[in-house]
């Protein structure tokens, strides 16, 4: 797996200073029309604790919130990135939890996002600012959005109780690669409580080991097997997860990929990795985009989007 940390694009702005920036922003902002390019040169290449300075001074030198302020004069999807580039990881996490959950239908897709690929401190900090947020459980708002088999899974992520050592025990390896088989290929009908089992609970190595192993006990790889035995949401967050375990950049660059592949762009997904990943895995996820589809993410971004929220991902996924 590609080495993480430290492996955003998005870093320390050299020279930094919040009170000239919160100007810039104040004067992009002021008369008839608002500066876009400005606003995206200044915020998506500050880091986030650059940005939250920024809000403080912005908050000193002009008496207002400076997320107000922007969200007042811009719109659609450009103010979509500046005001998810303006919060806190978790706080953006948080913020994308309730939003695939607001109105009439789910947005499965963002849930899977983001409970599949977090580690256990980080799901631990966006339960707590979600309930500080939005005044309830995050698990609470879970179970009253979604059902069945995909529900179990997405509470037992939200446990924040995965094994996190680097320990492979053999023996145990080999019972969980033929409880999954036996679960799944050897019989009639999927015991989906034993892929949960497994796959929720065990650390990476281990699970890597147990990939291994299913693949000589059924001749199958693991997300084959899942293909053929799940369907729908549950289908996609068991795979979601193997993938993340497997290279979790390559992840995020088949769901970028796939968000600007064929007839439109699914905005709601590219905006949520691209400010989600900017600041820590962003230079791996680029080296796998063009690793895995030939052609750059700025590339395809660049042709693939539309409107002037194309700049600041631009700026995001930083140069060619």
């Amino acid at each position: 797996m590609a080495a993480i940390g430290n492996r955003g694009v998005v870093t320390e702005a050299s020279g930094f200073n919040a009170e000239a920036d919160a100007a810039t922003l104040r004067e992009a902002m002021k008369g008839a029309g608002t500066n876009e390019a400005v606003i995206a040169e200044v915020l998506a290449r500050r880091t986030i604790a650059q940005r939250q300075r920024i809000k403080e001074a912005y908050k000193q030198t002009v008496g207002k919130d400076l997320a107000d302020d922007l969200s007042s004069e811009l719109s659609g999807n450009f103010c979509s990135v500046v005001l998810g580039l303006l919060m806190l990881a978790p706080v953006y996490d948080a913020y994308e939890l309730k939003s695939a959950m607001k109105g009439a239908g789910t947005e499965e897709a963002g849930l899977i996002d983001v409970l599949a690929s977090r580690s256990n401190a980080e799901i631990k900090t966006i339960n707590a600012f979600y309930k500080k947020e939005h005044g309830e459980d995050l698990e609470d708002a879970v179970c009253g959005d979604t059902s069945g088999m995909f529900q179990r899974v997405l509470v037992s992520l939200l446990t924040a109780g995965r094994d996190e050592s680097d320990k492979v025990d053999e023996a145990q390896a080999i019972l969980d690669a033929k409880d999954i088989y036996e679960a799944g290929e050897a019989r009639w009908g999927t015991d989906e409580v034993k892929f949960l089992t497994v796959l929720c609970v065990r650390n990476r190595n281990h699970l890597l080991r147990v990939f291994d192993e299913y693949q000589k006990i059924s001749g199958r790889d693991i997300e084959d097997s899942i293909k053929r035995e799940m369907s729908g949401c549950l289908e996609d967050v068991f795979l979601a997860i193997v993938k993340c375990l497997r290279n979790k950049p390559a992840f995020f660059a088949e769901r970028l990929y796939k968000s600007m592949k064929g007839l439109g762009t699914t905005d709601s997904v590219l905006i949520r990795i691209m400010v989600a990943r900017a600041e820590i895995d962003m230079l791996d996820i680029k080296a796998q985009f063009l690793k895995n589809y030939g052609k750059t993410l700025h590339s395809f971004i660049k042709g693939d989007t539309s409107g002037d929220y194309r700049k600041i991902l631009l700026e995001l996924c930083g140069s060619e």
